[in-house]
């Protein structure tokens, strides 16, 4: 039977299955070979808090949500029209996600009664035989049986077999979006080819799901998706703690300072050490502390010596260096904490992305202790956002908080990397000796931006003391002085406020400069705010959009774009942070969405709340 290809604007698909199952592989194989078409897409990887939660339960689901358009993507979507469920749990667990109408690609093996008793099935209860997924198109296969089939003539343990299974499923879907498997086997060429077996399991794995797929009758249509329409250049596919990675190489690199990470793995940050512990070759030295301590210490040690000080983690993490991070206040040295935010409190949801930290960054140390906070907006604005909050750190000299969070990190879309003449130079100056007229050196002698000089220790004539406790202007000696005390806590706190004429002017990401409503965001609400503003806009609606970047200090004329609309909405996937700073520093009745259950806002509630506030 002629197979025909139905040409689709847009697909969602949403691969689930065990821990064990290999679905993040799967999504992400899927994702780089639709970024390697020039496909827009966003994704949405949705891990199990466990490490290893026990197999076929619903705690022991994860996710792999992918959109890809021939139009401009910038959300994961709200609904998936595919949904691979690889056992009863992760049908269970995703079902409400799935558009009626839309496919069920089932691996019947996953449905037998263990793993229907362990999805908390009612006994004799079958999805895939009742009726009750008569709303959606299943596809049933035994994905473990033509696994085990097409790997007959392999001397591997059942086990070892079946871990191929995501490949089987993956070359099914290869074939049914008119896919080449080429980019997958070229990965597992080069991730397994030093062992055969298991490279060859793969491959012959993936080739018989595609060609399952091309031989089976049952399949008479298979899909595309155009190329998008976007700027023209070379793109590759990029997570946020990767483009977070190439960012901070990079600024290394421009800046010419030698980078330190002082680290301690906390999920979701722990990519980000991963990484750069990769990176040796551009002077990069990292170092997996005992403690999150420990990690922020040996970073403000590095800085103090003339280093680019990095310290990575989330909220837990974050709350464990509060102490350190009022040192290198204390100090005004260049370091930058980077916060990959997740749910809370307290160990909170480990492996779910929340916007929980604003008001730690903010206010999260003890006495009056001022820090400049830069968020990233989106998986590829990593790169962009921590460049520039390093350049901050150190042309400001001071400690500075960069936050991202789950969605972002782990998150990918494709990304126009730039050239390395395109990044701007940034210089660094040490104070090498005593300037003219100078018989002493003065730790806290300040320029016009009331930054401090930065001397490496070692350099001769500009011994100086360090320390916590409160500094004596100009002279960096201890100082008990109720006067001098007020004076330092007034200047660092100018000395962060004066950041605001060395950062660019706010923008509207879309809409007019005055209107009916403004949409006010940060972080990784970006791609919602901006898909749901843009079709209310197309409805004729007085809408704008303004996403900050510089949370701290906000952008000089932040404050006249607010005044210019009659009412102001600010979306946050937390309780309320950001809008309890705007309304105490402009005194505006502005309105909140909040949502915390781990996930993104959608589009269509989104949507559907800057409808009632227009009405």
């Amino acid at each position: 039977m002629a197979t025909k290809t139905e040409v689709l604007q847009e697909i969602v698909i949403k691969f689930a299955g065990d821990s064990g199952d290999g679905m993040q592989l799967t999504g992400s194989q899927f994702t780089n070979n639709t970024a390697l078409l020039g496909i827009d897409l966003a994704t949405f990887p949705d891990f199990p808090a466990e490490i290893r939660a026990p197999q076929g339960t619903l705690p022991g689901v994860s996710g792999y949500q992918l959109r890809f358009s021939s139009d401009m993507v910038y959300t994961p979507g709200d609904e998936c029209d595919v949904l691979v469920a690889m056992n009863a749990a992760a049908l269970k667990v995703n079902l409400k996600s799935l558009k009626k109408g839309g496919r069920i690609i089932a691996n019947t093996d996953g449905f037998d009664v263990k793993n229907l008793r362990l999805a908390n099935y009612p006994d004799g209860i079958n999805p895939l035989e009742d009726e009750s997924l008569g709303s959606y198109e299943v596809i049933k296969m035994d994905v473990t049986k033509m696994t085990r089939e097409a790997l007959k003539d392999i001397t591997m343990g059942t086990k070892e077999k079946d871990r191929a299974k995501n490949m089987f499923v993956l070359g099914f879907l290869y074939w049914m979006y008119n896919r080449s498997m080429d980019s997958t086997i070229q990965f597992i060429r080069e991730k397994f080819g030093k062992k055969p077996e298991i490279f060859e399991s793969n491959v012959k794995a993936l080739r018989a799901g595609y060609n399952y797929g091309d031989t089976t009758e049952t399949f008479g249509t298979t899909y595309a998706v155009a190329k998008a329409r976007m700027e023209s250049g070379t793109y590759r596919s990029i997570m946020g703690n990767q483009a977070l990675t190439y960012g901070l190489i990079a600024f290394s690199q421009k800046s010419r300072l030698p980078m330190f990470l002082g680290s301690y793995p906390i999920t979701p940050a722990s990519d980000i050490l991963h990484e750069l512990s990769r990176h040796k070759s551009f002077g990069i030295r990292t170092f997996q502390a005992e403690d999150e301590i420990a990690g922020i210490s040996a970073a403000i040690g590095a800085a103090y010596g003339g280093s680019l000080g990095i310290t990575t983690t989330s909220g837990p993490g974050m709350a464990l260096k509060t102490e350190a991070m009022g040192l290198a206040v204390m100090l005004e040295i260049p370091l930058v904490i980077v916060d990959v935010q997740r749910g809370g409190p307290s160990t909170g949801l480990p492996t779910k992305t929340e916007q929980s930290d604003l008001l730690q960054a903010y206010y999260g140390r003890n006495g009056e202790c001022p820090m400049p906070v830069v968020a990233a907006s989106s998986p590829h604005d990593c790169f962009d956002a921590v460049y520039e909050a390093c350049r901050i750190a150190v042309q400001h000299m001071t400690p500075i908080i960069f936050l991202s969070d789950g969605y972002i990190a782990n998150g990918a879309e494709p990304w126009r990397f730039p050239q390395s003449s395109d990044l701007p130079e940034v210089p660094v100056h040490f104070k090498r000796e005593l300037g003219h007229g100078e018989e002493k050196y003065h730790p806290y002698l300040r320029d016009e931006k009331l930054v401090r000089s930065w001397a490496v220790p070692g350099t001769p004539g500009l011994e100086h003391r360090i320390g916590g406790i409160e500094k004596q202007n100009i002279t960096g000696n201890v100082s008990y002085d109720p006067e001098n005390h007020q004076l330092m806590v007034k200047i660092r706190e100018e000395k962060v406020d004066k950041i605001a004429d060395d950062i660019p002017e706010q923008q509207l990401d879309s809409g007019a400069e005055k209107g009916k409503l403004l949409v006010l965001g940060w972080g990784s609400t970006y791609g919602v705010i901006k898909s749901a503003v843009a079709e209310l806009q197309l409805q004729g609606h007085e809408v704008s959009h303004a996403h900050i970047r510089y949370l701290r200090p906000f952008p000089r004329n932040l404050g006249d774009i607010i005044k210019s609309f009659d009412q102001v909405l600010i979306p946050e996937i937390n309780n309320g942070q950001l809008i309890k700073i705007i309304r105490d520093k402009y005194l505006v009745d502005a309105k909140a969405y909040n949502k915390i259950m781990g996930i993104p806002i959608t589009k269509s509630e989104l949507t559907e709340a800057m409808k009632k506030m227009l009405n």
